[in-house]
Parts: structure tokens; C-alpha cells; sequence
């Protein structure tokens, strides 16, 4: 491990992790050496290298995936509740470390430390979510047509689940698949960010000591690190269900590669969120919303606040009221739980920071909170930035697109009408926000002639999802859902099955066949 500054514990965290050295880039249940390339992990916090891990080989890649085939043979077997008992044993575990991993998820992504503790805290409630799913794996009867013959349905696993997770939660997208494809009877293989590597091997540390308490088959939980895994595992035919998190660009070559072999697919790809701010808007209330949603995790949250749809009427109030939040806001270290807002992830999220602002102005943007990149001491990284906010029109080309940066764009509404449409007006559809406190307006906002998300909220703002309800949205945002209350038959596959308990054959519909 590299030498990295201690200020704030990391050094005390990375040891608690397991993560002294780290060599191997393959993991399933004990440690596999690889022999891949190093792969380098920068804290954007700092601009210090944290560690190296070494990716994943071919090789690797093939070592693992036969020892999970050989772990579901036994996996499967073991009896729901049994497994979401292991399950429930992982949520202790992760209380335990619930510090020192919040703290390497806050170092290595750059978001807050209280955004890092909390996706923790995401991963402890969907363990307890998945204990509980373990005991509820329901099928249904149903009445044959036929005389003395019982017909019902039951859920299957489908074997060996791919997750393929981001950088902007480098554990908890991991863990919302992964605890309910365990409790499912399904194995996992998970290819963590590269820009988040070594928040993967610390996950797998923390399973790992469950997993050999309890004599748990190598290959329940596997792990592989580089780019090359991620079309290994979309190609493998072996992988019925690959859950991919990340960009729609990228989102569309995972589809279509999983598609033509028949596979099935979570997406979890962009999203365009917008509040409406009605004129029955508690402004107040907009201004926590707004503010957080733009730019907690410094706008690098599939769910932040892209644009605020403001009514003509409290336009000016609303504007003034954001212009003196945003000079209230502190940016630096993440780690120091007075400052509101951390670094970019790299250099790379800085350039398209830049030049959506550029594209912006080119279009017609008006400035109303002027961005940049900061320099001097603090920002040796070179990742911290100015939130930002466009007065902009939707129709915008940069407007239409995604940008993981804190940049908010605002626009002038009429009617509800209107407003509604414009939320609608952008190929992606994940969350949706209105801030109002009149009935007919939420109760249209939340019909069918309201808003196209798969999340719709009111009077709260477009982060902040719990487990308790199906994540997902739709149109190019991919469709896919992950936690909620049946988000376990997403791991599974469904069978009918007909038994006759009685001494003749009849067949359905009435078919005769005499010989």
C-alpha cells in the first residue's frame, strides 16, 4: 500500500479493511494471485495514490467462473431461510466495519464521509431487507381444468448473477443485487469500478470472514478487477443475469451484447432529474431539496438534481433564494464533515464539467452561479469544482444529456401542464420531483398523465431512495429495478408445474387422442 495521509484515519481504515497489501485482483472465497497488469487507485480527495491491486486475466476470469459453477451445485441446495441467515450474518459484519468502509468509500470516490457512512448504512438495510425476502419466495396455485390435477408455479435461481457496479457507489449497488441473489440461491461475480478497485477488495474481505465461518463453497462470492471482465461477463452464456450500472452509452452495447445470447439484464443507466417548483411550493422546503440533490456527491449521483422547473411566479424568489445557498457552500476534503461538497471523481469528469458549461453558453445559457475549477492548497487533485447554475432552455442539446457534475439548470413554467411536460422532455426518466402544497397538482404529477420516472416524489427531492421501493427508471435510463418488495424475481426464473394425481390422462382443452 501506499503512504497516504492520515489526517483523518485512512491509514487506521485501510488496515481495519484487510487492505495493507493487496496483490490479488481475482477473488472468490480464499485469495487467487493474479498475474494481470497493475491497476493504480488515486484518491480524487488528494490526489494520492492509495493502492495497486492487480486486474483480472483471462485466466483469472476462467479460474473463477468455474469454481462459482461449482459453488451453486451446493449453493442452491441450501434452504432459503438458511441462506438468508448468512445473509443477516454479513449485515453484522458490515456493522462492524461500518466506519473504516465509509470512510475508504468517501477517500477513494470523493463523496462526503456521511454520504459514505450512509452507503454503508444502505448495505446493512438491504441485508435486513434480504433476510427477511429469504422467508418469501413465493410461487402461486392455480385450478387446472383438467380433473384431478394440481397446477402451481415456483421460483427458480438462474445461477450465476453478473454485477457490473460504477464508481459513484462503489459497495451499495453491489450490495442491492448481490444479497438478494444470495438469499435467491444464486452465486455472484462482480466487477467493480476501476476507478473504485480497491472499495471491491474490502467487500470481499468483509464476506469472505462470513463465509469461511460458516464453510460457505468458494465461489458463492467472486471478484474480478478490470476493464476486460466487464464484456467477459457479457458474453458468457454462462451468466443468465447481468445487472450493469453505469452510463446509457455503455448501458446499450451491455444490452445488445447480453440480448443476442439470450440473457436477462438489470440496467440502472442515466438520469435527467428535475424538480418542479410549483407556486405552492414551501421554498424552504425547495432549497434543502434543490440544494442537495444538485450537489451532494458533487452532482456524480445517478439521481441528482439536473434541472429545476420553476413557476413564473416565484422564479426571481427561488433564483435569489439558491444564489445565497450556493455561496454558503464549502467545498473541500470530504472527510471533514464541515464541508458541503468534495471533489469529481478525475480530471477526466473536470474536462466534461468544463465543457458542458462551454456547451451551455454556446447554446444560449445564461450564468446565474458561475463554475471553475479551484486550484491551491485543499485542491491538489485538481478534481474540485464549482457547483454551478444555467438558466437554460430544455430543449438545450447539453440539457438532453447527462452530465455527472454539480451543474443545475433552471427554466420558467405556466401551467402544470407545461411543467409536466417539460420533466417528461428528456430521453431519460429515473426521478422526478414536485414541490407543491396543492393536492391537484401532486395527484397529477403522480397519475398517469404525470411524470414518465420510475421514481416520482413529492415534496422531497430526487436523491434519497430507500430500499424499501423499487430503484429504477425508464426509457434510457434502461428499465430495470433493484431492491422493493418483489425485486427478488428479477434473480430468479419461474416454472409451472402440473401434477396428476389421478389414474387417467385427459389433456387440456379437451384434446381427444384415441388409439
Amino acid at each position: 500500500m501506499a503512504t497516504v495521509t492520515d489526517q483523518f484515519g485512512i491509514q487506521e481504515a485501510l488496515k481495519q479493511l484487510g487492505l495493507q497489501e493487496i496483490n490479488n485482483g481475482t477473488s472468490t472465497g480464499s485469495t487467487t494471485f493474479s498475474n494481470g497488469e497493475i491497476l493504480e487507485s488515486y484518491s480524487p480527495v488528494t490526489g494520492e495514490l492509495i493502492g495497486k491491486v492487480k486486474t483480472s486475466t483471462k485466466e483469472d476470469y476462467a479460474t473463477a467462473m468455474k469454481t462459482a459453477e461449482e459453488a451453486f451445485k451446493t449453493w442452491r441446495m441450501v434452504p432459503a431461510p438458511k441462506r438468508g441467515d448468512i445473509v443477516r450474518q454479513i449485515g453484522i459484519e458490515l456493522r462492524k466495519y461500518k466506519e473504516p468502509l465509509g470512510k475508504l468509500v468517501s477517500f477513494e470516490m470523493g463523496k462526503s464521509l456521511q454520504e459514505g457512512l450512509g452507503e454503508v448504512q444502505e448495505m446493512i438495510d438491504i441485508c435486513d431487507f434480504a433476510v427477511g425476502l429469504s422467508r418469501q419466495l413465493y410461487g402461486l396455485t392455480m385450478h387446472s381444468e383438467r380433473p384431478q390435477h394440481r397446477m402451481y408455479e415456483q421460483w427458480h435461481p438462474y445461477g450465476i448473477v453478473g454485477v457490473i457496479s460504477a464508481f459513484n457507489f462503489p459497495v451499495a449497488v453491489w450490495s442491492w443485487n448481490t444479497m438478494l441473489a444470495w438469499v435467491c440461491g444464486d452465486v455472484c461475480i462482480w466487477k467493480p469500478s476501476s476507478k473504485t478497485p480497491l472499495c471491491g477488495v474490502a467487500c470481499q474481505n468483509i464476506v469472505s470472514k462470513v463465509f469461511q465461518a460458516n464453510d460457505i463453497p468458494e465461489g458463492v462470492s467472486n471478484l474480478v478487477i478490470g476493464n476486460q471482465c466487464g464484456d467477459l461477463i457479457n458474453n458468457d452464456s454462462r451468466i443468465p443475469l447481468v445487472s450493469f450500472t453505469g452510463s446509457t452509452r455503455i448501458g446499450r452495447h451491455v444490452s445488445k451484447t447480453v440480448a443476442e445470447r439470450f440473457g436477462n439484464t438489470i440496467l440502472e443507466l442515466g438520469g435527467n432529474n428535475a424538480i418542479i417548483v410549483s407556486e405552492h411550493a414551501d421554498i424552504s422546503m425547495v432549497l434543502v431539496g434543490a440544494v442537495f440533490g444538485a450537489v451532494g456527491t458533487a452532482g456524480q449521483r445517478c439521481t441528482s438534481t439536473r434541472r429545476l422547473i420553476i413557476h413564473e411566479s416565484v422564479y426571481d424568489k427561488t433564483i435569489q433564494v439558491l444564489q445565497s445557498a450556493y455561496a454558503q457552500l464549502k467545498i473541500g476534503n470530504p472527510l471533514d464533515t464541515n464541508n458541503h461538497v468534495g471533489p469529481l471523481i478525475d480530471k477526466g469528469a473536470v474536462n466534461d464539467y468544463l465543457n458542458a458549461i462551454e456547451k451551455a453558453k454556446q447554446e444560449g445559457g445564461k450564468i446565474i452561479v458561475d463554475g471553475g475549477v479551484l486550484e491551491g492548497k485543499g485542491y491538489e487533485s485538481g478534481c474540485y469544482v464549482k457547483p454551478c447554475i444555467i438558466e437554460a432552455k430544455n430543449e438545450f442539446q447539453i440539457v438532453q444529456a447527462e452530465t455527472f457534475a454539480p451543474i443545475l439548470y433552471v427554466m420558467k413554467y405556466s401551467t402544470i401542464e407545461e411543467a409536466i411536460d417539460l420533466q417528461n422532455g428528456v430521453p431519460q426518466g429515473l426521478s422526478s420531483s414536485i414541490f407543491t402544497n396543492s393536492m391537484r397538482e401532486m395527484e397529477l404529477f403522480l397519475s398517469q398523465a404525470g411524470s414518465d420516472c420510475g421514481i416520482a416524489n413529492v415534496n422531497i427531492g430526487t436523491s434519497g431512495a430507500e430500499i424499501g421501493g423499487a430503484f429504477g427508471g425508464e426509457k434510457e435510463t434502461g428499465g430495470g429495478r433493484e431492491s422493493g418488495s418483489d425485486a427478488w424475481k428479477a434473480y430468479m426464473r419461474r416454472q409451472t408445474n402440473t401434477i396428476n394425481y389421478g389414474t387417467a390422462l385427459p389433456l387440456a382443452q379437451g384434446i381427444k387422442f384415441d388409439f
